[in-house]
């Protein structure tokens, strides 16, 4: 059988988790099915992916999930996803020159700002965060750049700030080595504010060295990234792919950094049970919860 998972951009984040997973898929579970990594344009491309049939597996940022659950723009049509595991809490961050005047987040009033390419989740992620802080946004002057683009737009001066996707990542390590830069911090009690009203980001702190001009350990705001499957895949199928997760919660970290806190993760599922997954109502699949009782993570 083969097995599909959507991703998104070569080398992106979403690809390169997948590629760790489908590696281990294939290395401890043999005579499974090949599992396969597919390029797509990430989150919303996924889902609707996985409602045509085309893939049986999709990352997903879970600022997304409820969305296509519901219908919601940008989706035009429900979409039955059922959630399978939770791949990283990422930070998405704002970053500058480190000449830069702007201090923290609330600077960002009247400037120029890289967000991503239009309608993408960066962009709402900005709306979601501004919204909470009360900063409209057309405070700001939003630029429609990819990340590549917008790194490049930063160091030309042609904007001031751009907003940056869970790290590591290949953009950011580059922009670090071809500019002094330096990460824009939340005023005080921003970050907590953010977090009591939006139930798919976690605190995380960007942590010293993690990139040229990370200085000091700085407290930022993360999206939980997550696999999704359809409701019409097979619960064997789901359960082989629940399980390559968990049983390689320790091995995942060493293959590709970004699964770091990765177990962390999976310890609400003890005290929450399966809601603790269940993020905008999607509810785990019956292969999921086969694999993770069978673990001894729920009961």
């Amino acid at each position: 059988m083969l097995l599909r998972i959507g991703t998104s951009e070569a080398g992106g984040t979403f690809h390169s988790q997948a590629l760790a997973i489908a590696e281990l898929f294939l290395r401890t579970l043999p005579g499974k099915g090949k599992c396969v990594v597919e390029t797509t344009l990430a989150s919303i491309d996924n889902a609707n992916r996985l409602d045509r049939g085309e893939i049986e597996f999709g990352f997903m940022a879970s600022n997304w999930i409820e969305r296509a659950k519901s219908g919601t723009a940008p989706f035009t049509r429900r979409i039955a996803l059922r959630m399978v595991s939770p791949a990283n809490a990422g930070p998405i961050f704002f970053v500058t020159l480190a000449k830069s005047p702007i201090k923290t987040v609330s600077d960002l009033r009247g400037r120029r700002v890289a967000v991503g390419t239009f309608g993408s989740g960066m962009v709402q992620h900005v709306h979601t965060m501004f919204n909470v802080l009360a900063i409209p946004f057309n405070a700001i002057t939003p630029v429609y750049l990819g990340f590549s683009e917008g790194a490049d737009a930063l160091i030309a001066g042609d904007v001031d700030a751009q907003f940056q996707p869970p790290i590591p990542n290949r953009v950011m390590t580059d922009l670090s080595k071809r500019a002094d830069v330096r990460v824009i911090p939340y005023a005080a009690g921003q970050v907590e504010k953010i977090l009591s009203e939006v139930s798919f980001y976690r605190k995380i702190s960007i942590e010293k060295g993690a990139f040229r001009g990370a200085v000091e350990d700085v407290p930022q705001i993360a999206v939980v990234n997550v696999i999704v499957t359809h409701e019409k895949v097979e619960e064997q199928v789901v359960y082989d792919m629940a399980k390559t997760v968990i049983d390689n919660l320790d091995t995942l970290p060493k293959l590709n950094p970004l699964f770091k806190g990765l177990k962390d993760l999976f310890e609400p599922l003890r005290s929450k049970g399966a809601a603790a997954f269940e993020m905008g109502g999607v509810t785990l699949h019956p292969g999921a919860l086969r694999a993770y009782r069978e673990a001894g993570w729920l009961k």
